[in-house]
């Protein structure tokens, strides 16, 4: 099969965002990229629209990193607490894991974040204070601090569950 040439009129994950000329297999052009509208060929005339989507896609971007800056604010004021079941011989039953956190930051801060978006090299499997990356665009990332402390020392009262 031959490929072919077409400028993206959206970011589609894997090929581009809008304005990208890329070359595609003419199969996946003409049965989904175009009959869909995610796409169109890159002709003559097509590519005279460009700068047009080049400013819708600068304009985006802006955006995204707007919003990912004023997340990376109330990331930056939060003190996350998790909580692990310990075990008599202080063995961990279970971990936390990034949508563990994720969790946390939800219910604390209402933040809806992308478990990929927190780089953990590991599951936590230990008590102790823990300093988690969070990549929430590729121009911010923020260190999230984070308590992991065992089950029995959880407050009393129902909700808290990440509570400082």
């Amino acid at each position: 099969m031959s490929n072919v040439q077409v400028i993206l009129r959206e970011k589609i994950d894997g090929l581009g965002c809008e304005a990208d000329v890329v070359a595609v297999r003419r199969g996946f052009a003409s049965n989904f990229l175009i009959p869909t509208g995610k796409a169109f060929e890159a002709t003559k005339a097509n590519l005279r629209h460009l700068k047009h989507l080049q400013e819708l896609r600068g304009k985006r971007e802006a955006e995204e990193l707007a919003a990912a800056e004023v997340t990376a604010t109330k990331l930056r004021k939060l003190k996350l607490t998790l909580y692990l079941s310990i075990g008599g011989t202080n063995k961990a039953f279970g971990s936390i894991t990034n949508s563990d956190i994720v969790q946390g930051i939800k219910e604390k801060t209402k933040l809806d974040i992308d478990r990929h978006a927190i780089k953990l090299d590991k599951p936590i499997k230990g008590t102790g204070e823990f300093e988690i990356p969070v990549r929430i665009h590729p121009q911010v990332e923020v260190i999230l601090p984070l308590k992991v402390k065992a089950e029995d020392e959880r407050p009393e009262k129902a909700g808290e569950s990440s509570e400082d």
